[in-house]
């Protein structure tokens, strides 16, 4: 088999995003968004209401893609041993062997995370910063490609644990799955009068329309993505704005401000450009940085959200020419 071109892989990802379309309809941007996430090797959190189609998008994601995966449903009682594997004993070899966890695939579904307490939630932070598990002392390292996507209900929902801080600073993209539109809910009701079952996505037409090789054909163009003096300091500019709010207790760090540079180039990239411009960045914006600042007690009190303050901000700044 022939190395994927870079215009080869864009076209793969572009077929991946229409096939995604088959099963979940009128998310445009939250499927924008993990193809975003797969070209820079980052993770995705995709918070919404029950019912609006967070699971299935990230099993149309997956079928979609030639990559194994695995589902964790995330429940209170479930333990970090169960996520990342354990070690267990072996009668016939009087040894303790490692009996992986469903951790090592490519794509792993964190379904519903913030169900389950923190010491389970943590489990995932060495696995998604540092690609490897560490059991009895020894670090496993995990295959490559390798993506977390995690969907959780809003806050105010009960039975819901906060993810720590830490974590969520470990997810590229906060992905907002909204309820549908008239039409596009109308367009989901006509599927499954029509025998549409998400159980089944095969029979849906779902088939597999990218390869581990044409993701890394992609990465490779990202990274000779051009960014401009210019947009590298909009970037920080808009970072540096909101530590400064009044709004918010904590602004985004440098860790955000290098996300949102390699989460601008993708964007670049799958629009077809060579080069970065200010629009990318504001394109992708609230999705990378929208998880990684903190509002002040008063301000959430008057309604005040951390999407508008970033808005805020962007208003505000000069856009580079």
């Amino acid at each position: 088999m022939s190395t994927p071109t870079a215009e080869s892989a864009r076209a793969s990802l572009e077929d991946l995003r229409t096939e995604i379309a088959k099963a979940v309809v009128g998310q445009d941007p939250a499927v924008t968004g993990l193809v975003v996430a797969l070209l820079c090797r980052g993770h995705v959190l995709l918070e919404g209401v029950p019912g609006v189609a967070k699971t299935l998008l990230v099993r149309a994601l997956s079928t979609a893609l030639e990559l194994d995966t695995k589902r964790v449903q995330f429940t209170p009682d479930l333990m970090p041993s169960d996520v990342t594997g354990s070690l267990v004993y072996d009668t016939r070899n009087a040894e303790f062997s490692f009996q992986p966890g469903p951790v090592y695939t490519n794509l792993l579904l964190a379904d519903e995370i913030n169900r389950t307490p923190p010491k389970t939630q943590a489990s995932l932070l060495e696995a998604m910063e540092e690609r490897q598990v560490t059991v009895d002392g020894t670090p496993r390292p995990l295959p490559e490609p390798f993506l977390v996507a995690a969907t959780q209900n809003p806050m105010e929902y009960e039975g819901t644990y906060p993810l720590p801080e830490a974590q969520l600073d470990r997810f590229l993209l906060k992905l907002t799955v909204s309820l549908p539109a008239r039409q596009d809910e109308i367009d989901i009701l006509t599927r499954h009068a029509a025998g549409f079952s998400p159980r089944d996505l095969n029979a849906a037409g779902l088939r597999p329309v990218a390869s581990a090789a044409d993701l890394e054909a992609a990465r490779a163009a990202v990274a000779k993505t051009a960014v401009s003096p210019d947009v590298t300091g909009y970037i920080v500019d808009i970072c540096r704005a909101t530590r400064e709010s009044p709004s918010l207790s904590l602004g985004v760090s440098p860790r955000g401000a290098t996300a949102l540079l390699s989460t601008s180039r993708a964007w670049a990239w799958l629009t077809g450009r060579d080069y970065v411009t200010p629009d990318d960045v504001k394109a992708l914006a609230l999705p990378t940085l929208r998880h990684r600042v903190h509002l002040r007690p008063e301000a959430e009190m008057e309604g005040v959200t951390a999407d508008s303050v970033i808005n805020a901000v962007l208003a505000h700044l000069p856009v580079p020419r």
